[in-house]
């Protein structure tokens, strides 16, 4: 029976303590719905401005996404054909980080895990190889950081990897953070700025208008805010939460991810490393986070074998020490996946703000996000980097469609 108690499965990464706020205010001046990385960083920067601040979460801090990640800042890697879009704002968001990292590591008084040693992307056998020249010609043209090296060149980087590694790509700008104690640091940055955190109250309607105060429905009772923000994540596209039958472009998009134990005996990894299977991020406790399987499924809970196999199985084929680490924790959760894989940062006819669909790529985000809505809020306008990001891009696409169904 006690092994069945201990067992990893289902088992996240947690941030070890709760919010500590359980009264619902009767106002405030910024009403921020969703507890993960993206609302909580809004969050922690409006509430450093001066403003009053409330978080709503549906369920518990970072339940859907946030410590379900790896925390990976990497540009270059995560490049890929139909990305040109979103590079200026994840390159920008990357420049941004090491201020966010030293004023979050500041105010709360937690080390992050904030690590600069790149991406190294690897290829085993012909064909990976000749699919990595390619991404590696796209990187190019787009004028990321990005170098070729060898096989023998990756070994000397990473001496665990297997002799059949054939060749990879080191992106030197690329970084890291532990998304646990991203998470533990932003709850107790943001309690110390004065922000209201409730967990467990999902709203369950909100009345907003852009001349007047909006109003948000919740079990506890309604909150009056001045201005309401809208990071739900993966639940962004659920409808009922706007008026009438309006609701975003979004979608979960579900990933298994899991923990390995590192040991002197087994070693672990300097940096990240990327396969077309698998990418692997060793943390400063120990841990060597192996993810994500990616599932178009909705809302499906649980592990899979499937899922626990193909992460496996990724690892192991290029990193054989893996056999021996023992499995601390695994886990699934929802990325927030809009129709182009990209946020959507806008303001509704409503006046609500909306910062969500950041798809595997909010931790990355997380600091021009957080800084877009501030200067929103302070100026009335989105920043220049900020403003391609608007619903009405769909829409345009929707008419192109149009256009070519009647061609």
């Amino acid at each position: 029976m006690s092994a069945v108690l201990n067992s990893p499965i289902g088992l996240r990464r947690g941030i070890g303590r709760q919010a500590n706020s359980s009264v619902l205010p009767e106002r405030c001046d910024v009403a921020v719905v969703g507890g993960g990385l993206i609302g909580l960083s809004i969050a922690w920067r409006l509430a450093r401005a001066g403003r009053s601040v409330t978080v709503l979460e549906r369920d518990s801090i970072g339940s859907g996404a946030s410590l379900a990640a790896t925390g990976m800042l990497a540009p270059a890697a995560e490049h890929e054909p139909g990305s040109d879009l979103l590079l200026p704002l994840a390159l920008d968001s990357l420049r941004r980080w090491p201020g966010f990292r030293d004023e979050l590591q500041a105010d709360a008084g937690i080390g992050i895990d904030y690590r600069e040693g790149g991406t190294l992307v690897l290829a085993i056998g012909r064909d990976e190889v000749e699919r990595l020249r390619f991404r590696f010609e796209l990187q190019n043209r787009a004028g990321v950081a990005a170098e070729w090296v060898s096989g023998p060149e990756a070994r000397a980087r990473e001496p665990l990897l297997r002799p059949n590694v054939s060749a990879g790509i080191r992106c030197p700008l690329d970084a890291q953070v532990d998304p646990r104690l991203v998470m533990q640091s932003l709850v107790t940055a943001c309690e110390r700025a004065g922000v209201r955190i409730l967990e467990m109250l999902p709203v369950k309607h909100i009345i907003a208008s852009s001349t007047s105060t909006a109003s948000l429905d919740t079990p506890q009772g309604t909150l009056r805010a001045d201005t309401v923000i809208l990071a739900t994540g993966a639940w962004s596209g659920e409808g009922g939460l706007l008026p009438g039958s309006e609701s975003l472009p979004v979608r979960p998009i579900k990933g298994q991810s899991l923990a390995l134990k590192t040991t002197r005996r087994t070693g672990t990894l300097s940096n990240m490393v990327w396969t077309e299977q698998i990418h692997m991020a060793p943390k400063a406790d120990g841990t060597l986070i192996v993810g994500a399987t990616v599932e178009d499924c909705g809302f499906r809970e649980g592990v899979t074998a499937g899922g626990l196999f193909a992460l496996l199985e990724g690892a192991r084929r290029v990193l054989p020490g893996v056999e021996e680490m023992e499995v601390e924790a695994v886990w699934s959760g929802y990325r927030p996946t809009s129709d182009d894989d990209a946020p959507i940062l806008d303001v509704l006819p409503n006046g609500v703000i909306v910062a969500t669909g950041h798809h595997r790529n909010g931790y990355l985000l997380a600091p021009s996000t957080a800084y877009a809505v501030a200067e929103l809020l302070e100026r009335g306008s989105l920043p220049d980097y900020a403003r391609g990001f608007g619903l009405g891009r769909f829409a345009q696409g929707t008419e192109d469609q149009q256009l070519r169904a009647r061609a």
